[in-house]
């Protein structure tokens, strides 16, 4: 892999463990505030409400325009906002609705730039390290805003809570330095080339375009639903975490985001070896064990009041989400058009961002109405049916006709 995909690697690195110390000071900052769970779990909905709002029409122009000068741009809006919010924290001057604001103000510029990252990386690194380079990605961004995010953020919170999005602020200007030094235009269209005429349809007609291509490929739209409908629970889930590790695991703000960097160090294990595990497991198997981990991960959340027990279930499913990360963004990468990539990753996250935005304000409802551990069993439940449903989908032959598949050039 050449220098632009470590500047790459780099930058997105460095950008995630910023949003790792947002991560996990935003909901410390509102539960310091409040312990109503809806108002907690509020935030995680806000931050999520951009994926829904942006990701479709951010796929049209990621394929619309230079990938790489649009991550910069992005992050350099990111930088004025979020130093604003720590001067408001300086000030003792914040409140939950500033908070909200700023949440879906970067949250809305990361769909955009997660969707270009990952139609600019097939330009950078050969289709066959693609499951090696997605690896490595996965790992930058695990170490950073898993494993050294949670608890420097738990201790920079402690000492004053506005150095967690101070340090933010700056990781998005260091992300965007950092992008400006990789050589070379990351258009997707030949019309896009300043020599040759752009030919531009309307946004809806593109975006349709995006919807039907995934809608004809069985195996992408059957794991972009089921991601979809899992990370609704698991979303649920994890916007109560903060008080879950507080009543029942009896933590602090360090020990909540230990629980992070547990699961972080699993993501850090699965994106290291997370090309060798998927070569010897079959992409196949990998998919089959990960929805059985997924059920057990909300069975354990919801019976067990043992920190240790819950860290090292937080592990196995750190390991269980990169691969299936891996696996996902490397089928997506190989079977997809490569001036599509921006729609169909978006409209990819669009559907998935349904699930983790329902059930950020599911998780504070039900949590509220029916008791702390009642989004944890509910997510079992759901993993269960959906594992039942899904499991005949995940052939071994259908799953390596797809690697085997090339890619069409969309008309």
């Amino acid at each position: 892999m050449d220098g632009r995909y470590v500047k790459l690697w780099a930058a997105s690195t460095t950008s995630a463990l910023g949003s790792g110390l947002a991560t996990v000071a935003a909901p410390l900052l509102i539960a310091s505030r409040t312990d109503e769970p809806l108002v907690v779990s509020g935030g995680f909905a806000v931050a999520w409400l951009p994926w829904l709002l942006f990701a479709l029409p951010g796929g049209v122009l990621v394929d619309r325009v230079d990938r790489r000068k649009l991550m910069i741009t992005l992050d350099w809006i990111r930088v004025p906002v979020v130093a604003l919010l720590a001067v408001a924290i300086t000030a003792g001057d914040v409140e939950i609705a500033l908070l909200y604001s700023v949440l879906f103000v970067i949250n809305a510029s990361e769909v955009v730039f997660r969707t270009a990252s990952g139609a600019m990386l097939p330009a950078i690194v050969p289709k066959s390290l693609l499951e090696r380079a997605n690896g490595r990605l996965y790992a930058g961004t695990t170490l950073a805003h898993g494993m050294l995010s949670g608890p420097l953020s738990g201790f920079l919170f402690g000492v004053a809570a506005s150095i967690p999005f101070y340090v933010n602020a700056g990781t998005y200007a260091v992300s965007a330095l950092l992008l400006g030094l990789i050589a070379g235009a990351y258009r997707s269209r030949p019309g896009d080339d300043p020599g040759e005429p752009a030919v531009r349809r309307s946004m809806r007609s593109e975006v349709a375009e995006g919807f039907r291509w995934l809608a004809g490929q069985r195996l992408l739209r059957t794991m972009v639903g089921l991601i979809g409908m899992l990370n609704l629970t698991l979303v649920a889930a994890t916007s109560v975490l903060v008080l879950l590790a507080k009543e029942r695991l009896q933590l602090g703000a360090v020990g909540y985001g230990l629980l992070f960097t547990c699961m972080a160090v699993g993501g850090l294990l699965g994106s290291v070896t997370g090309d060798r595990l998927i070569a010897w497991c079959t992409p196949t198997w990998t998919l089959r064990i990960g929805l059985l981990i997924e059920a057990g991960t909300h069975l354990v959340l919801a019976t067990s009041t043992n920190a240790p027990v819950v860290g090292v279930t937080l592990f196995l499913f750190g390991v269980h989400g990169a691969l299936w990360g891996i696996v996902a963004s490397s089928l997506r990468q190989r079977l997809t058009p490569p001036d599509m990539l921006g729609r169909v990753g978006s409209t990819s996250l669009f559907i998935i961002a349904g699930g983790n935005c329902v059930g950020a304000l599911l998780g504070g409802a039900v949590a509220s109405k029916f008791g702390l551990t009642t989004p944890y069993w509910a997510g079992f439940v759901v993993a269960v049916l959906v594992s039942a449903l899904t499991w005949r989908v995940f052939d071994r032959e259908v799953v390596s006709a797809a690697y085997a598949e090339q890619p069409a050039v969309s008309r």
